[in-house]
Formats: structure tokens, sequence, C-alpha cells
């Protein structure tokens, strides 16, 4: 810690990421203060040398940064309602999830209370707080970004601002996040048909790795495809997928696997191939989830 005055900061909501980021904050040496629903929660980070404030106004006043780590925004705005008033003149930034339509919201309220906002997204889990490979990404009020970003940067040095529109991070958090459960569930459901063979699911993990890994490396290529429209020098066609849906059927019998999950894709599939996109690449689904009457923005 060096001798130059730290930026105050609060933190709202002490969830395990909240937690985190107070932690962060603490360590580098700022100022901070903490509000959480369940006062309990408090106790470790008052004994690491935060001040726990008894409401959300006084948590409010106490700094001119107020970061919340809420669960929605919904749960945001009722945690902040109270401290409306405090919240004049002051700098907010929420890391919570919702829509953009939410972020809107949230920042048109934000604006009526004379509150410069910030809207952001944390993109790795609590243990990776402060680490200089993590993501956050911020929308919003850009003198709010590069006022605070040496803070900002405390919790997590990889720290974008991607515009001033104040719902673009929640919505490239939804359109990266979308990402999640998909992978998740067939990683679950690889487990499952592993432990029905005797097999154990840590077996299967540096290959699951290996296969993000490649997925990581075509992710490019789509992109490209998708931004051109032109699918038609594919690596791995429609077709191709479509052949493997029986797979997963027969999979399912064999270990005993509720596979019910895999009929949306399937069908995506075979609408792909009914639009004429059987020998495109893959990334053509992106046409066939396009809803048809309005245009691409």
């Amino acid at each position: 810690m060096t001798g130059h005055l730290r930026t105050p900061v609060t933190v709202i909501g002490l969830g395990s990421m909240g937690r985190a980021l107070a932690e962060a904050f603490i360590d580098a040496g700022h100022p901070v203060t903490v509000w959480n629903r369940t006062p309990s929660k408090a106790a470790p980070l008052v004994a690491k040398g935060a001040v726990q404030a008894r409401s959300t106004g006084a948590a409010v006043a106490a700094s001119g940064l107020v970061i919340t780590c809420l669960t929605t925004y919904d749960d945001t705005l009722e945690a902040l309602e109270p401290a409306a008033a405090a919240l004049d003149g002051r700098a907010l930034v929420t890391l919570n999830s919702g829509s953009p339509a939410g972020a809107r919201a949230m920042a048109a309220w934000a604006d009526g209370h004379g509150t410069r906002y910030l809207d952001g997204a944390i993109k790795n889990v609590p243990s990776a707080v402060g680490a200089e490979s993590t993501l956050l990404y911020y929308s919003g009020d850009r003198s709010v970004f590069d006022e605070f970003t040496p803070t900002l940067r405390v919790m997590g040095g990889d720290t974008v601002h991607l515009g001033e529109d104040p719902d673009l991070a929640a919505l490239y958090e939804m359109a990266v996040g979308g990402t999640l459960l998909p992978a998740l569930v067939g990683f679950f459901q690889g487990a499952a048909a592993l432990q029905a063979r005797g097999l154990e699911a840590a077996s299967m993990v540096r290959f699951s790795v290996k296969w993000f890994e490649m997925i990581n490396s075509v992710l490019p290529v789509f992109a490209q495809e998708i931004d051109s429209g032109d699918y038609s020098d594919p690596a791995s066609s429609v077709n191709l997928f479509l052949a493997g849906a029986v797979h997963d059927e027969e999979l399912g019998k064999e270990a005993n696997l509720d596979v019910e999950w895999h009929k949306a894709f399937h069908d995506l599939l075979r609408r792909a191939v009914d639009a004429g996109h059987g020998d495109h690449s893959i990334s053509a689904l992106t046409e066939m989830l396009r809803k048809p009457g309005r245009a691409a923005a």
C-alpha cells in the first residue's frame, strides 16, 4: 500500500461475489463501507477493516462511489429506494443480472435521482475477483468509468467500457452468458453417462477442457460467417449435426438418461434444413433464431 489516498467505496450486497469485491477493495487499501440485508454477513469484512452501515442511506452517504452486487435490478432498486436522496451527485455502479430493459429502467431511475450511472457485469467467479485476467465490462456514463478506472480495476484487470448506452453491459451479459447453461447441461449429461458405466465424472474433465478450447478456437470463424451472412464454406454443416441427433437418443436409452432437453436443438436443426441450410455452416442456425418482421439493428 502506498501513501496515496484511496477512493472510498461502498459495497451493497454481500453474497459470495459481493464479499469478494469488498475484500478486494479492503486488501487494496480502500476505505470500504458495506451493507447487507442480513447484517451478520458483514462480520468478516468488519474484522478486516470495513465499516458496516446500519442502513443503505448511511452506506451511500459514506462514499462517492457506490457499488451494488445484488441478484436482480428489482433487488437493487428495493435496496436503494430508501437511500434515493443520498444518491444525488454520487456515482452508482450496479453489478447484477437482468435484461437490457432492466438496465434502461435502472439508468432512468438513477438519472431521476441525480446519480451518475454505470451498469456492469463480472465475467468470472468470486475466487477470481482481483485477478489481472478477470473481465468486467461496463456501459453508461463514461465520466464515471474514466474517473474511477483505477478503482474499478481492483475488481478485475480486464476492464472495458462498451459505450454510453446504459444497457450494453446487460446486452453483452445475456449474449455471452447464453452459452453457459447449455454447455454445463452437456457436461452434466456426460458425467451422468460415465457414472452409468461406473466411471467417475472427474475422468472426463481434461477432455472436456480440450473440447472447450476447440470451441474457443472456432468462435472467430463463426462470428465472421454470421456478420457476413455467408455460410457457404462450412467446417461443420447443419446436416452433420442433424445426423448426430439419433446418437443422443441412443445414449439416453443406453445410460437411462433424460435427454428431452435436446429436442429443441434437434427441432432447430430440422428447421434449418427445411430452410435450405443443410449444407451450410452450423452457424447458419443464427438465421433460424431471428424472428421475422424485424431487421437486425
